[in-house]
């Protein structure tokens, strides 16, 4: 379903598809309402007007009042986008990746039924492992790699282990399959998930280049629309129209995945930490991505990472609160670059809610969902959140950060609290 563009509150389209006709109705409506000495429209079009405030009102006041409003420059650039997205949409019926033969890759099946609605019938192929979570220590051997991983996700998200297993196995393989005969294009956004899988990408086809031909799709962005979360979002139009401004995969940038990629798999954060200190200007969004995981690691004050922070932090605030509504809320106000889906919400509270002191816990009846189930924070959360305990000294589980294994039973590394860089702290000291 589209949402319309309601302008009087202010939230654009999630999708990215706009149209003329709306906007100009909104804009009508708010020059009446204003003419008719509505004060707040009145404001409205005060702070944006181009037209002399000792001049009456006009719609192009209104027209640029509206455009702003949506996150543009003025009504000249909002119709030129749309005519962009019109022209994408007249093109959807031909095949726009016809001229050679292509495959799409991304780190989902999300674009699989949209590609082709916007003229793009090349070859889809998923490369979705999310080296986001987990150990992803540097693959000495290719085979075991791949187990390792499998092994992590079927017991993470509860999958059936062979099928996990063959799953990840199609898809390492199906990667290393394509060909130089082909283009590949890769459609990633800004965030750790996707962008912690294209540094691999980049790095496997990194030494086969240049005999293959790569091209990029990435953004965190989208013309008009407040929360971008990820491409699966945007309308067939909009992939089209960021089809047309794809990118060519030069060496920079295969350099910049090598370095991200060992700095991810290092079994020490240094690296990636060095990285993350400079700009990534080859693409400046996996740098970010890049800190965004880098900040998995644990506070030194509190033994948590950020997404657990967030998290304790929401339900210490709001709670008792249903799960699935923590998980809303973290998505939409709290994370500053949202990667989690709701598999990995739910495997990441998992030692939030176990060991002998934890930090959070249900309330009321087991029946059901867990998205259903209220989440509140107990007392050694409270005293976890103000600094005066440190999770780690319970001793949960061993997770990872990358290659960085992290727990209490060792010098584990953390974030210091003065500059936010990795050091590591004697177990003693937890």
């Amino acid at each position: 379903m589209t949402p319309s563009v309601t302008v009087e509150g202010n939230e654009p389209l999630s999708n990215g598809r706009f149209r003329l006709h709306d906007p100009v109705e909104d804009a009508r409506h708010l020059l009446d309402t204003a003419r008719n000495g509505d004060g707040r429209a009145q404001a409205r079009l005060a702070l944006h007007r181009t037209s002399s405030a000792s001049t009456p009102l006009e719609m192009k006041d209104a027209l640029h009042t509206v455009a702003r409003e949506m996150g543009f420059l003025g009504w000249q650039s909002f119709e030129q986008y749309v005519n962009e997205l019109d022209a994408a949409e007249r093109r959807s019926g031909n095949t726009v990746d016809g001229e050679q033969n292509t495959v799409h890759i991304r780190c989902g099946d999300d674009l699989r039924d949209s590609l082709p609605r916007c003229g793009l019938h090349g070859r889809c192929l998923t490369f979705a492992d999310p080296f986001c979570v987990g150990p992803v220590q540097r693959p000495s051997d290719g085979d075991r790699f791949v187990e390792d991983r499998s092994r992590f996700l079927s017991e993470a998200l509860h999958l059936d282990p062979q099928q996990t297993l063959d799953r990840q196995r199609r898809e390492y393989r199906e990667l290393g399959e394509v060909g130089g005969e082909e283009r590949v294009v890769l459609w990633f956004e800004h965030d750790s998930y996707d962008q912690l899988i294209l540094a691999y990408v980049l790095e496997h086809f990194g030494r086969r280049w240049p005999r293959v031909r790569l091209e990029l799709v990435a953004t965190d962005a989208i013309p008009g629309v407040k929360r971008f979360v990820g491409l699966g979002q945007l309308a067939p139009e909009v992939l089209g129209w960021l089809w047309d401004r794809r990118q060519p995969v030069e060496e920079p940038l295969l350099v910049l995945g090598r370095r991200a990629w060992r700095s991810i798999s290092d079994e020490t954060p240094e690296a990636l930490d060095r990285l993350t200190q400079r700009n990534t200007p080859a693409l400046p969004m996996l740098g970010r991505a890049l800190r965004r995981h880098l900040l998995e690691l644990p506070d030194e004050e509190t033994g948590l990472g950020l997404s657990e922070q967030l998290i304790v932090q929401l339900v210490a605030e709001r709670g008792p609160k249903p799960a699935g509504e923590v998980f809303r809320d973290l998505m939409l106000e709290r994370e500053p670059l949202p990667y989690l889906g709701d598999s990995l919400f739910h495997w990441m509270l998992q030692p939030l809610l176990s060991g002998p002191s934890p930090v959070l816990e249900w309330h009321g009846d087991d029946d059901g969902r867990w998205q259903d189930r209220d989440l509140a924070i107990t007392d050694h959360g409270h005293a976890v959140l103000s600094g005066h305990q440190n999770w780690l000294d319970t001793h949960p589980p061993r997770r990872w950060v990358g290659g960085v294994p992290v727990d209490g039973d060792r010098q584990s590394w953390c974030l210091n609290k003065a500059n936010g860089r990795p050091q590591r702290r004697p177990a003693n000291s937890l």
